[in-house]
């Protein structure tokens, strides 16, 4: 899906919501992965979000799981949006697509938060971990989600799917990326059997906050969403902490504790606070999150050579690749943070 056919929407449209007029739609920038739009007729305010064109990874994309999981969990204390209508059928629009309700509010790509003031920027980083937190609590078989995917043996699950997927681009390999692999899958902790539903990319991007309040009111983008274990989504939150503002936003060189953000520690120390109990984080956690965030920004390399990212700045994130894969290296060699802790 690269552009929207507006006749077919309008009918399609005009089948679930009888109205008059023309859908408006708008583009929703920042998204890498799948296409979004902002949908307006009259009073009628929607979000669709489909399939990018052209061939896709086995298992990516997968815009059902998204919807499926956010309708489940409409019903806990964790903020999604609404799910209003999940379309399988691809001869609608060119690729199977959903509909969820448009919420106001705001959504901040920079993790340093300019424009706010530090008593916001603090409260807003201590939401986002009690959010986390407030998600892996909840049981997946209570809300339909026991079989969202397979229990025990994550990371090992994981570290072997993220390869595949690396191997399966066709991109040129990554010095760095190749160590962290090998490194990743000699350092595996034992298996503690945690399991929860893993959002697979919870950063403050993906996040909408209250117009006028530090709180969080959505959490958006759960295509890589699963049953995992809760310390890889906590690992990947805290890579702002290892990663400087060109690299996807974030802290590392910026003066963010004078700016109220809290530290690492604290922001950990919240989430297990709110959380069910679970280990403590460790530099294994971390590098496997820059890992999985360098293989992501691979695979939006290869979209963007073979034509059908979904953003237009995909060519120029692809590179941050070798970066993150080199950010892992600093983490496993021990190298200081501004932090100075890891847990």
């Amino acid at each position: 899906m690269t552009g929207l056919d507006h006749a077919a929407l309008r009918a399609w449209l005009s089948v679930r919501w009888p109205g008059a007029g023309d859908p408006e739609t708008q583009r929703i920038s920042g998204g890498q992965s799948n296409p979004t739009w902002f949908v307006t007729r009259g009073d009628l305010r929607l979000v669709l979000r489909g399939k990018p064109a052209g061939p896709t990874l086995p298992g990516a994309h997968a815009i059902e799981r998204e919807y499926r999981v956010q309708e489940a969990l409409s019903h806990t204390d964790v903020p999604v949006p609404k799910m209003l209508h999940l379309e399988e059928d691809a001869g609608i629009l060119g690729t199977p697509f959903y509909v969820m309700e448009r919420l106001e509010g705001r959504v901040f790509a920079d993790c340093t938060l300019p424009d706010l003031t530090p008593e916001e920027r603090h409260e807003i980083y201590l939401d986002m971990a009690r959010t986390l937190a407030r998600l892996h609590a909840v049981r997946p078989e209570a809300v339909g989600l026991g079989d969202y995917g397979k229990p025990g043996n994550y990371f090992a699950r994981q570290i072997a799917r993220w390869s595949r997927q690396y191997a399966e681009s066709g991109s040129p390999r990554i010095a760095d990326l190749d160590h962290v692999i090998g490194w990743l899958n000699d350092n595996m902790p034992p298996d503690d059997g945690a399991t929860s539903i893993a959002h697979g990319d919870f950063r403050l991007g993906n996040l909408m906050i209250h117009p006028t309040e530090p709180r969080v009111i959505a959490v958006l983008d759960w295509e890589l969403s699963t049953l995992g274990h809760p310390l890889a989504d906590l690992g990947y939150c805290v890579m702002p902490w290892h990663s400087s503002p060109d690299e996807y936003g974030g802290l590392l060189g910026t003066d963010w504790e004078a700016a109220g953000i809290p530290t690492q520690e604290a922001f950990v120390a919240e989430y297990h606070a709110h959380a069910i109990p679970t280990a403590s984080l460790q530099p294994f956690h971390i590098a496997f999150a820059l890992f999985r965030f360098a293989v992501i920004f691979v695979g939006i390399a290869a979209r963007a050579e073979a034509g059908s990212a979904a953003s237009p700045e995909a060519a120029s994130l692809g590179a941050l690749a070798p970066r993150f894969a080199a950010r892992a290296r600093e983490v496993i060699a021990g190298a200081p943070s501004r932090t100075g802790v890891l847990s």
